[in-house]
C-alpha cells in the first residue's frame, strides 16, 4: 500500500491512532522510492537498513502526539552529513565518505522523531543548476524526464514531486532549492541567512548557504522548517532568533498586505508564459486583498556577475580541504606530496567544479582581489539596499522563480554562462540573505512554473501566510505528474 497522497497531518492521525505503523510506512515510502527510481534517478543512496531500524524504534517506543512529523520519512540532500551513511556531495572526491556525525538540521530530524529514508542526487559540491554535474547519475524532471529537475537540490525536489517522499532538505546557496522546487511544480523555501546551522553542510559559499525544507504543500514545508530551525553554538554564523512555529500565519487572510512586484523580474530574457503566469499570480493576489504595485530593484541585474565572484572565491577556499590525505579519493600516481594534491584534485573534481576553483582563486589573487572580490562585495551591499528600500513599504516581494520551465537535458550543461543566467532571479536572495519560497503557479507547456515570494528577514511566517493563502484558493499543487498518479 502506498500513502504518499497523504499530507504529514494525514500520517500523523494514522500513526498517533496506530493505524498504521512507522514500519508500515516506512517500508511502503521505501517500496515508492524503489518503483521510481528507474524513471527520476533521485537518490544516491537508499539507508533501508537504518531507516527500518529507526522506524522500528518509533513503533517501540510510540508516536508521540506533540509531535507533528514524529515516524515520517524525509530525504536529505547528499550534501549534509548523516552519521554512518554515505554523503558524496555527488562527487568522486568523496564516493566513499561515511561521516562519524550528524549535522545539526539531522541531528534535529532525529530528535522529533523522523525517519531518515536516503541522500538524494545533487549537482556535484552544490554547483550547478540542472543535477547534470553529479558524478553518479542525472536525475530527470518528475514531470517530464527529457526534462532537467534544476539543481543543485534536484534530487531533493523530483523525489518530493515523483511521490518518493513527501518531504526532503536541500541546500540553497543561489536558488538551489526554489528553482528545482519550481521545475517539479512543489514548495521550497531558503530560509533567513543563519535560520538553520550550517554545521554539517559540506561548505560551497559560507556567506550564501543554506539549509531548507522541499514539500508537496505549504503547511508540510512550515513544519519540517520548525523541525529544523534554531540557533546552534556550532555554527557562529546561527542566528539567534526564533519564531516559535512557522505555522502560526497559516490561515489567516492576507487582506491590507502589501506586494511589490519588481520591473526587473518581468524584462528581458523572461520566457512569455512566465511572465503570464506571474501577472496572473498577482492579479489573484490582489483578489484575496493585497496590494500590488510595481517597483525597481535597479541593482539586481548585477548579482550574477557578484555571486559567481563571491561563491567562486569562498569555494575555492572551502574545497581545499579535499586533498587526498584524510579522507575520500586519493590518487594512485603519487610520486610525491605535491603528485598526490594535484592529481587527487585533477581526477576527483568534475569539470564545473574545477571552474570555479580556478574563477574564485583568480578572484582573490594579488593583483585581482580589488578589482573583483572586493567590487563584488561593494555591489552585494547596493543589492541589500535596494530590496531595504523596498521593504520600507512593501511586506513581500513577488515575481518568477525562474526566467523558464525546465529546460532539455544535456542543453545548457555545455553553456556555463547561460547556466549562470538561469539564477538571475534567485541569487539576489542569497546575496541579500533573505527567506524566498518557491510555490507552484502555472504552467508553460505542460510543465511547473514557480512564483517565488520574498520577505525581509525573519519574514518567514508572513511568506507562508501568502503563500498559503494562494495555495488554498488554486489548484496548482493538486495537479501531480503521471508518475505520481496525475493525468497524461
Amino acid at each position: 500500500m502506498s500513502f504518499n497522497h497523504k499530507t504529514a497531518d494525514e500520517l500523523h492521525q494514522l500513526l498517533v491512532k496506530k493505524e498504521i505503523s512507522a514500519t508500515e510506512l516506512t517500508k511502503a515510502t521505501l517500496e515508492d522510492i524503489k518503483k521510481r527510481e528507474e524513471t527520476v534517478a533521485s537518490f544516491i543512496t537508499i539507508s533501508e537498513d537504518a531507516a527500518l531500524a529507526q522506524a522500528a524504534k518509533l513503533d517501540k517506543q510510540g508516536i508521540d502526539a506533540d509531535k507533528p512529523l514524529a515516524g515520517i520519512p524525509v530525504a536529505v540532500k547528499d550534501n549534509i552529513s548523516t552519521k554512518g551513511i554515505l554523503t558524496t556531495a555527488a562527487s568522486k572526491m568523496l564516493y566513499n565518505y561515511e561521516p562519524i556525525f550528524d549535522a545539526t538540521a539531522v541531528e534535529k530530524l532525529y530528535r522529533k522523531d523522523m525517519v531518515v529514508i536516503g541522500k538524494t542526487n545533487m549537482d556535484e559540491f552544490a554547483m550547478g543548476g540542472s543535477t547534470e554535474t553529479s558524478y553518479f547519475k542525472k536525475t530527470k524532471n518528475a514531470w517530464n524526464q527529457a526534462k532537467v529537475p534544476g539543481g543543485s537540490s534536484g534530487g531533493s525536489a523530483a523525489a518530493v514531486a515523483a511521490g518518493q517522499v513527501r518531504l526532503s532538505l536541500g541546500s540553497d546557496t543561489g536558488g538551489s532549492i526554489r528553482q528545482p522546487a519550481s521545475f517539479n511544480g512543489i514548495v521550497g523555501l531558503k530560509p533567513t541567512y543563519g535560520t538553520v546551522s550550517r554545521f554539517g553542510l559540506i561548505a560551497f559559499g559560507s556567506s550564501l548557504d543554506q539549509i531548507g525544507p522541499l514539500s508537496q504543500t505549504v503547511k508540510e514545508n512550515a513544519q519540517l522548517l520548525n523541525v529544523i530551525a534554531g540557533y546552534d553554538v556550532k555554527d557562529s554564523t546561527s542566528s539567534k532568533h526564533q519564531e516559535e512555529d512557522f505555522t502560526a500565519k497559516i490561515g489567516q487572510d492576507i487582506k491590507g498586505m502589501r506586494m511589490a512586484l519588481p520591473k526587473e523580474y518581468l524584462g528581458e530574457g523572461i520566457a512569455p508564459e512566465v511572465k503570464e503566469t506571474i501577472l496572473n499570480a498577482a492579479k489573484h493576489f490582489e483578489k484575496l486583498g493585497a496590494a500590488v504595485e510595481e517597483v525597481t530593484l535597479p541593482h539586481s541585474p548585477y548579482g550574477v556577475a557578484v555571486y559567481y565572484i563571491i561563491a567562486s572565491s569562498e569555494a575555492s577556499s572551502n574545497l581545499q580541504r579535499f586533498d587526498g590525505i584524510r579522507y575520500g579519493y586519493r590518487t594512485e600516481k603519487a610520486g610525491s606530496l605535491d603528485d598526490i594534491y594535484v592529481n587527487t584534485r585533477s581526477e576527483g573534481f568534475g569539470d564545473e567544479v574545477k571552474r570555479r576553483i580556478m574563477l574564485g582563486t583568480f578572484s582573490l589573487s594579488s593583483g585581482y582581489y580589488d578589482a573583483y572580490f572586493k567590487k563584488a562585495g561593494q555591489v552585494r551591499t547596493l543589492i541589500i539596499r535596494d530590496f531595504e528600500k523596498v521593504f520600507a513599504d512593501y511586506d513581500l516581494i513577488l515575481g518568477p522563480t525562474a526566467p523558464t520551465a525546465a529546460f532539455d537535458l544535456e542543453t545548457l550543461n555545455h553553456d556555463p554562462v547561460a547556466m549562470y543566467l538561469a539564477d538571475i532571479l534567485t541569487i539576489p536572495v542569497n546575496l541579500a540573505g533573505l527567506p524566498g519560497i518557491s510555490i507552484p503557479a502555472g504552467f508553460s507547456g505542460g510543465l511547473p512554473v514557480g512564483l517565488q515570494l520574498i520577505g525581509p528577514k525573519y519574514s518567514e511566517p508572513v511568506i507562508y501566510q501568502a503563500a498559503a493563502a494562494f495555495e488554498a484558493t488554486t489548484d496548482y499543487h493538486q495537479q501531480q505528474p503521471l508518475i505520481f498518479g496525475g493525468e497524461a
